[in-house]
Order: structure tokens, then sequence, then C-alpha cells
């Protein structure tokens, strides 16, 4: 018990989901309206809301994300956000919840690169990759360094300029100690043209930017 809750401890979630959809498809003119309101909730739950209030709220959206799903069951974009809103819960949740909502948005995003794996420009991919770099492996998780380097180079491939696929390739590399690379990762990230309709979620991911080069920075010089 006590080291699933390290599991939850490592704050995985609250980071690996922000990676809403990334790119042209992130405006909100590109995607379905239904799929709009649920990133737009997304990112007000998940930068402006904070303890029981946001636990509750990503409660709320998981079962209005589930439902999308069901109505919507081809369209990867789907399996996608309810993954990521998944993902999000979980670090705000806490013990075992925590460890199966994990496990379900993984499968979420198989199942999506299964459908389309360019939907949302590949961020099924990275979404994939930031799961398996920030939860602990056998026996408490699924975590594995060298999937997530492969995973978050394939959502690269899709999305070179993205700035979620570039910032989580850039925190993964923080944490491999490969603090050089991980700057100018990090830098190419900043970067990243805004989205638009994806305003609250842009200015909550440049934080973390900053944040993790600001770390990398110093661990340069150090």
């Amino acid at each position: 018990m006590k080291k699933i809750s390290s599991l939850i401890a490592l704050s995985l979630l609250s980071a690996s989901l922000l990676l809403g959809s990334v790119q042209a498809e992130s405006s909100l003119s590109a995607i379905p309206g239904e799929l709009s309101q649920i990133q737009q909730q997304w990112a007000t739950v998940k930068y402006q809301q904070s303890g029981k209030t946001q636990e509750q709220a990503f409660a709320e959206l998981v079962s209005a994300a589930q439902a999308a799903v069901k109505a919507h069951p081809e369209d990867a974009r789907y399996l996608i956000w309810e993954g990521i809103i998944r993902a999000t819960y979980a670090g705000s949740v806490g013990g075992l919840d925590a460890l199966s909502e994990v496990k379900t948005a993984k499968k979420l995003f198989e199942q999506a690169l299964k459908q389309d794996e360019k939907a949302l420009d590949g961020s099924a991919y990275t979404s994939l990759g930031s799961l398996y770099y920030q939860v602990p492996g056998w026996p408490v998780g699924f975590g594995s360094d060298k999937k997530a380097r492969e995973y978050l180079l394939k959502g690269l491939e899709v999305n070179p300029d993205g700035i979620d696929s570039n910032y989580f390739y850039g925190d993964f590399l923080l944490q491999q100690k490969e603090y050089k690379a991980a700057v100018a990762v990090l830098e190419k990230a900043l970067l990243a043209p805004p989205r638009p309709g994806r305003e609250d979620a842009d200015a909550g991911r440049r934080q973390e930017i900053e944040q993790a080069l600001t770390k990398a920075r110093s661990k340069i010089k150090s």
C-alpha cells in the first residue's frame, strides 16, 4: 500500500495530462463543439481549482467524457480526451482508485492509436509516453523509460513543433539527467504558436515549461 501511495505522490498525472490536443486540431474551430467544451472544462478544473472541489469536478468530467466516447466510439479524439481526463483525475484522487484510473487511461490511449495514430496530431503517443516515464515500474505500475522515449519520439514525429510534444519529451530528458538536451527541447516548446481557444491550457503549460527550464539550467551550472 505504501508503494501505491508513492505512485500518486509523484503528481504523475497532474503533469501528464495537460496534454490536450496539440497544434492545428487543438483549435476550437477544428474539432467538434462537444469535444471543445470538454477541453475547456478540463483546463478550468486543472488550472483554476484545487482540493476536493477539483477532485469532484474531475469525477464529473470523467463521466461526461465517457458518455462522449460512447456516442462517438469510432472517433479516436474522444478516446484521447477521456484518457487525459482520467489520468489527470488520478493525480487528484489518490490511493488505489488513482492506479485504476491510470491503467484505464493507458488502455484508452492504446485504443486511440489503433484507430488513428495521428488523431489530435499524435497526442495519444505523447500522452502514453508521458505515462510511461511518470508511473513507477513493476510491481507497482507499468512505467518504462525505454517505452517512454519510444512513444514520446513518435509523438514528436507526428507533431515536431507542438508545445505538448516538446514539453513532455523535454521533461523526460530532464528526468533522465540529460540536461543540455532537455534545455534545447524545452526552449523549442516555448516557441510553439498559441492554440486558439486553449489560452488557459497554454498559460499553464508555459509555466510548467519555465519551471522545467529553470531546473535543467541550474543542473547544468551546478
